[in-house]
């Protein structure tokens, strides 16, 4: 089976293994595209995208980008910032004003929860979830999980720490969806304040500890604090930011107290010295470099294979 059993990537629900397995192995091929002294492919020639930005993004709209262009596909960005939307368009409107110039996909990064969604029920397109408020990040979880892949080879079995900002975090959730569905065990670990309520109905573990959750874990997915995502003026979730650093910053000396390696991970942008520090970062444990590089071929895998559906 050559094709994916969704028409939208909104999120992780709804994928199959079979999909996941689809889509590494085409990311695993265009990987090598994209390593070859000419980088580009024909694939979406004549196909024209439209990366719609409501809300700021760096890596995750540039890696969607490079992917589109390596693809050879026609590029439209759109920032939420200089359009109509400050002047009270509505996001339907926006989106049928853009496929009324004839747009074969959307990406979709939006503030609230569920945008993407919305979006798939109302037009006769194809939409790709970049990120939507603190729900779901689809494809960051298929290069985390493809990144894994390579360093492991399997994951069925294997134990996968994500810790950090749970509760704001849609990293956090794409991840636990896609790790549970390749087989991984998954165990969440950050203060008590940042982690949601009924997280352990998605099956996973729940630890306040992080040095007894790096002696359990084969892989450590260290998150950012999003202090942006923070309501202002509520009770803070920690007193401060040197105190979550000496309870959950990932540093040499907590490393150096395993007794067999581990891997390390982040989705970016790192705040270096409070979730994970730079000699841990930038260590061989760190997969962090291929996590950025792995993102550009599994979003082109995602796009040519919803494209090919669409």
């Amino acid at each position: 089976m050559n094709q994916l059993s969704i028409r939208h990537l909104t999120g992780i629900r709804g994928l199959t293994r079979n999909d996941l397995d689809l889509i590494f192995q085409t990311a695993k091929g265009f990987k090598e595209v994209i390593n070859r002294p000419i980088k580009k492919v024909p694939s979406l020639r004549d196909i024209t995208i439209a990366n719609l930005f409501f809300e700021n993004s760096t890596r995750t709209r540039l890696s969607f980008e490079l992917a589109e262009k390596r693809l050879s596909a026609d590029v439209v960005n759109f920032s939420a910032g200089s359009s109509s939307v400050k002047k009270g368009e509505t996001l339907v409107d926006t989106v049928n004003n853009i496929l009324a110039m004839k747009v074969d996909l959307v990406v979709i990064r939006h503030p609230h929860p569920g945008a993407p969604d919305f979006l798939a029920r109302k037009l006769d397109t194809v939409v790709v979830n970049a990120g939507d408020g603190t729900h779901e990040h689809p494809t960051q979880a298929l290069l985390d999980a493809f990144s894994l892949l390579e360093r492991l080879g399997d994951l069925e079995g294997k134990n996968v720490a994500i810790v950090g900002d749970i509760r704001h975090s849609r990293v956090a959730i794409s991840n636990i969806l896609c790790l549970k569905l390749m087989g991984a065990n998954v165990r969440v670990c950050g203060p008590k304040t940042l982690i949601p309520k009924h997280i352990q109905t998605l099956g996973v573990e729940v630890s306040h500890d992080l040095d007894e959750t790096l002696l359990w874990c084969d892989v450590a997915n260290m998150l950012r604090i999003q202090l942006e995502r923070q309501e202002r003026g509520s009770v803070p979730y920690f007193p401060s930011l040197r105190e979550y650093a000496m309870q959950y910053g990932l540093n040499n000396e907590r490393m150096n107290r395993i007794d067999r390696p581990i891997t390390i991970m982040h989705p970016g942008p790192i705040n270096r010295g409070v979730e994970i520090t730079s000699d841990v970062a930038d260590s061989a444990h760190s997969i962090i470099l291929d996590q950025v590089e792995n993102g550009v071929a599994i979003r082109m895998a995602v796009l040519y294979l919803l494209t090919a559906k669409g």
